[in-house]
């Protein structure tokens, strides 16, 4: 839609209302001042005054009369800037900051010819203002970018040093100040040699160092960066925000031991209600895996706030991670008690009462998770829980009145249902999930690899090779569809160097992977290589205590004459799993 005449008539007379405020209080508001005394107030410079002392003065505005070149030249430039065209407002307001010299239209140039990219009239301009209002830190900061831009380093430092020395604020602010700027700066060579420079005048300086390390931080030199943090705890060991910033560099470099050291070392000399330092060491455990340690550092938090949401939220995982249930579930109770972060500890309520088989409590609390990241997690797991008590049909309702926020969790969603099914033995219902998930829809590797293993269940193996090579042709490292396709080659048919091919392929990716190993060795023992076979089932056994691997491997043994080595592993696997199929059947076939 076009803007109709009355609206333009309208905008203009507000933009010109506007820009004559501004011409009358640069012509009525200026302070009469002898010729001799403004010159002075220029060039003075304030060498005596302390750094307290300073204030800055603002400029003498020049009286200007209202001119119809100034209005028109204004009304130009401020409609050609609302319209795009800003080569046209960059041109009359350099026009006019040139004729005025009044400090406001030269930084409103400044600031249009900056945005408009111009370089060259910002520089001009830029220098105006700087002539003009020798003590403002904004004109002096465009000068600094725009020196440091041009690789003038010397020129830059020039102007951060009047910022530092004689512009109007604390030390602080304005170290805070360059420090931002500077860190938005894309040319790290460049920032850093300025940074270096200016570190020379305040070495001993904590709250420079400190500053100067969130410049090297934020344009990725880390090393620089904990240095002078390091340097800083040293000047000032109490800096909370610095001791926060040396910790999450050395935990985002992975230097997670370092970090717990230097934490372990400075502890002890601080109060014994440092809150801060005390949860950044025990996220640190936690991250180190020290479990119980962490533990015991939030358990000393809870009793210096114990209301502490983040603090009691840790302690049920830490509890949950470790199986002590009941402790969980009292922390995460306290929780929802207090009305603090439910929706996170009603989900986990809801996890540890369907580990205890308290399948209905367990829906109660998954129902209650309302708008936390683990909602979605909840409704399927509410679905799976209705099915595990027989509830086959309201389980499969209540999956698919699940709203997906995206693809997975549409993955997800089938994948639960036809599992429901395909555990009731309705596989042909499961198989029809899938199909309609499939066909039509874009690739999904994850719902063909489900389809073939179910696939296989139902004896379908041409289904199970056609969707494992669907996966292969667009992903042809797919270590899972690589291991299951040649596992099932192997155990379906006699194509036994293709499989191994595609065995040794998904191993050579992933040589840790237990699955793996065992097909590896089941593949060798239809080779007719007993020795190598036994060897990988080993080592695959060794990761995992897996009734499937103890059947593969007990059954080579007694085939190599091995049997009574056979039996003792199925009957040790079969007291973990004394309802296994597999080793039920493989004992039956062997040991009459």
């Amino acid at each position: 839609m076009q803007p109709t005449f009355c609206a333009h008539f309208a905008n203009f007379f507000r933009t010109a209302a506007l820009l004559l405020c501004m011409l009358s209080l640069a012509a009525c508001n200026t302070v009469a001042t002898k010729p001799e005394e403004a010159v002075s107030a220029e060039t003075e410079e304030p060498e005596e005054a302390s750094e307290e002392d300073i204030v800055r003065i603002e400029p003498v505005r020049p009286k200007i009369p209202l001119s119809e070149d100034i209005l028109y030249k204004t009304l130009v430039a401020e409609f050609a800037g609302q319209r795009g065209q800003l080569d046209v407002a960059v041109e009359n307001y350099l026009e006019l900051a040139r004729m005025t010299r009044d400090p406001k239209y030269v930084e409103r140039a400044t600031r249009i010819a900056i945005y408009a990219r111009n370089t060259e009239a910002a520089t001009e301009v830029a220098n105006l203002w700087v002539e003009l209002d020798p003590l403002n830190p904004d004109a002096h900061q465009v000068l600094a970018v725009m020196n440091l831009r041009a690789g003038d380093v010397d020129k830059s430092l020039e102007h951060l040093k009047v910022i530092l020395n004689y512009s109007h604020g604390k030390l602080d602010q304005k170290l805070w100040m360059i420090a931002n700027m500077l860190g938005r700066e894309k040319d790290r060579g460049m920032v850093m040699q300025v940074m270096e420079k200016l570190l020379l005048d305040y070495e001993d300086d904590a709250e420079a160092l400190y500053a100067f390390a969130h410049v090297a931080a934020r344009i990725g030199e880390s090393d620089r960066a904990i240095e002078l943090l390091s340097r800083t705890l040293v000047l000032a060991p109490d800096n909370d925000n610095a001791a926060m910033s040396y910790i999450s560099i050395l935990q985002k470099q992975g230097r997670i031991s370092e970090a717990v050291e230097w934490i372990e070392s400075v502890l002890p000399s601080r109060k014994d209600n440092d809150f801060n330092l005390r949860s950044a060491y025990a996220r640190l455990l936690t991250d180190a895996k020290r479990f119980d340690d962490a533990r015991r550092q939030f358990e000393i938090l809870s009793v210096q706030a114990p209301n502490n949401s983040d603090v009691l939220f840790a302690l049920g995982l830490l509890y949950l991670q470790s199986n002590r249930l009941e402790e969980a579930e009292s922390y995460f109770k306290r929780l929802v008690a207090q009305n603090l972060r439910s929706d996170d500890a009603n989900y986990y309520l809801g996890r540890i009462n369907e580990q205890k088989e308290n399948f209905e409590q367990a829906g109660v609390w998954y129902q209650s998770v309302q708008q936390s990241d683990n909602h979605f997690d909840a409704q399927l797991r509410y679905g799976l829980i209705l099915g595990k008590q027989g509830k086959l049909e309201a389980a499969r309702e209540q999956l698919q009145k699940i709203q997906p926020a995206n693809d997975a969790q549409q993955t997800m969603r089938v994948q639960a249902e036809a599992e429901l099914l395909a555990n009731e033995e309705r596989y042909k219902e499961a198989m029809s999930v899938y199909d309609a998930a499939i066909e039509g829809k874009k690739h999904n590797s994850d719902l063909l690899y489900a389809r073939a293993m179910l696939a296989q269940r139902m004896d379908r193996f041409e289904l199970l090779e056609e969707d494992l090579r669907r996966i292969l042709v667009l992903e042809p490292d797919n270590v899972q569809a690589l291991n299951a396709l040649g596992y099932s080659l192997a155990d379906e048919t006699d194509r036994y160097l293709e499989a191994y091919d595609l065995i040794k392929r998904a191993l050579d990716m992933s040589s840790g992977d237990f699955y793996i190993l065992d097909s590896m060795g089941w593949v060798l023992y239809r080779l007719g290589r007993h020795d190598e076979a036994i060897e990988y089932l080993e080592k695959a056994m060794e990761l995992r205590q897996d009734p499937e691997i103890a059947a593969h491997l007990g059954e080579v043994l007694w085939v190599k004459g091995d049997r009574g080595a056979a039996k003792k592993i199925w009957e040790t696997a079969l007291q973990a799993a004394p309802e296994d199929n597999r080793l039920l059947d493989v004992m039956k076939r062997f040991d009459n």
